[in-house]
């Protein structure tokens, strides 16, 4: 119950916070779309255009932190928790397709420069500095263990670097007079977009395919639960995230003859816990056959452990 208790709690701040980093974007982006048709300046726009997908990459967050918060009901038996993995997907791709286009333009103006008001260009870009650390830092305080919240963060903070590139094609078009360091500014936000959407796209798709969350190995997991006493194979592994931060696992073990299935469950679950923060594990144990055949289809390769070699002859089943 103190968990729940404290759950509940943590989201309502977690929207408060990302609630007032989307407000503090909004407005700042009305007023840079007009300072960069105002000054001619590419490089605003784009950075008014990559505000906008950090405006929708926290609308996104928000939205889908209420509707993951749906139980499980019908045939949802993991509730709605994926919808923020849709929307970190949608987020990244939105990312790329800006990015091309904003890349398409800036080589263009780069080939073709236009006179564009470097002093415009520097105070409005100063200005988003501010605005962009203000939104960072309340989103570095939400829970950033949820992919969408990790992905709208990420958009911001790479905002930030817009912000700061765009600063100095500013002052480099104020002192010098050179138009394409603003379209050089404008690839260079391109650039890190594409790198944000293709993390994002990346990330959510390991999830959408059910793909062993990051920095978790399967062969590892295995020959961990493979060596536990009277365990004497672990096959049908399975390893996958139900959402960001959530693993899960499935797995069939097989147990010496006089093996306790019970007792052998509690400490794979146990170990699984601690080891490895799988809370979430459906696992099915038994013993071995007394000829030691059994599963000769398993799926996906067989775990045993380095100190007993199990004989494997004839058919057997599953």
């Amino acid at each position: 119950m103190g968990h729940v208790g404290g759950h509940v709690p943590r989201t309502r701040a977690d929207h408060r916070r990302l609630g007032a980093a989307l407000a503090l974007i909004v407005v700042f982006m009305a007023a840079e779309v007009a300072a960069g048709l105002a000054a001619g300046s590419l490089a605003l726009l784009t950075d008014a255009a990559h505000m906008l997908t950090d405006a929708a990459a926290i609308a996104l967050a928000l939205l889908a932190m209420r509707i993951a918060a749906v139980p499980p009901k019908g045939g949802y038996t993991y509730g709605l928790k994926r919808a923020e993995i849709l929307s970190a997907q949608l987020n990244g791709l939105t990312l790329v397709v800006l990015a091309l286009s904003f890349g398409y333009e800036g080589v263009r103006r780069f080939l073709s420069p236009q006179e564009v008001e470097g002093c415009l260009v520097l105070g409005t870009a100063l200005a988003g500095v501010v605005v962009n650390l203000a939104a960072t830092w309340l989103m570095s305080r939400a829970d950033r263990s949820s992919l969408n919240v990790e992905g709208a963060y990420q958009h911001v903070l790479n905002d930030l670097l817009a912000f700061a590139a765009t600063a100095v094609a500013g002052g480099v078009v104020l002192l010098t007079g050179w138009n394409r360091a603003d379209a050089v500014a404008s690839l260079v936000v391109a650039v890190l977009m594409v790198k944000a959407g293709c993390g994002l796209v990346r990330d959510a798709g390991r999830v959408l395919m059910e793909a062993a969350p990051a920095g978790m190995d399967p062969a590892e997991i295995g020959g961990t639960m493979a060596e536990l006493p009277r365990v004497l194979e672990v096959h049908d592994l399975h390893v996958w995230e139900v959402t960001s931060g959530h693993p899960a696992l499935s797995a069939h073990v097989l147990v010496e003859p006089d093996g306790d299935c019970h007792a052998v469950c509690r400490d794979l679950r146990r170990m699984l816990r601690e080891r490895y923060e799988i809370t979430h594990a459906t696992l099915e144990v038994e013993h071995l056959d007394e000829d030691g055949l059994h599963c000769e289809e398993a799926h996906g390769p067989r775990h045993v452990p380095r100190r007993v070699l199990v004989p494997r002859q004839g058919s057997g089943r599953h």
